[in-house]
């Protein structure tokens, strides 16, 4: 949530982090898609034995509302960018770079990067998904998704970094830019890169 209210006035959220990182004790949560079998689910078994004994938790509720929307969040602001540069959602090609909910593992379990997949598709986009550490029989199975075995340069309009797999920051900046037509936008979310090298991020 604070890196929604940082976006609106224009402040960087990493910045934030690490000024808050010289507090000895600070713990450097960062903004994501919060998915999962464990923090995205656990907090509705809480909710759930709360609301049987009569009690509405509010807050655990309305972070979860928030986690929840990350991922129509990260869709617009991409469109929005995409908008300035005119390029039309509409049958754009788009590139999301991990499905998996977490880095370096083949879990797709609640994974919330499909938010963005659908969010995208209700776009008319034309989205693929790439991600060595899955098995696409899963993810069809699960989700619908049938992920590319392989990037070509040059080809799209849009790329979005929802997983930061070490092979995607193996890759580097340059590579990943590279798949990108003449005038595409590069959103990472999960930081990889400076701000002032990529398009736009949480």
């Amino acid at each position: 949530e604070l890196a929604l209210i940082f976006n609106r006035l224009d402040i960087n959220t990493e910045e934030v982090l690490i000024a808050a990182g010289t507090k000895w004790n600070f713990l450097p949560f960062r903004p994501g898609l919060v998915g999962g079998h464990c923090i995205g689910v656990d907090p509705y078994y809480l909710t759930h034995k709360a609301q049987e004994i009569g009690y509405h938790p509010a807050m655990i509720l309305a972070g979860r509302r928030t986690n929840d929307g990350m991922g129509a969040y990260v869709t617009q602001q991409v469109v929005k960018l995409m908008n300035k540069r005119r390029i039309p959602a509409a049958d754009a090609k788009v590139l999301i770079m991990g499905l998996t909910f977490k880095e370096n593992c083949p879990d797709l379990r609640n994974t919330r990067v499909v938010d963005i997949v659908d969010e995208l598709k209700e776009y008319d986009a034309q989205v693929d998904v790439y991600d060595p550490w899955i098995n696409p029989e899963e993810a069809q199975h699960e989700y619908g998704i049938s992920p590319v075995s392989e990037v070509k340069d040059g080809t799209y309009d849009a790329v979005i970094l929802a997983v930061s797999h070490k092979e995607f920051v193996a890759m580097g900046l340059e590579k990943i830019r590279a798949l990108l037509k003449d005038n595409g936008v590069l959103f990472d979310v999960k930081y990889l890169f400076p701000a002032d090298k990529v398009d736009g991020r949480l």
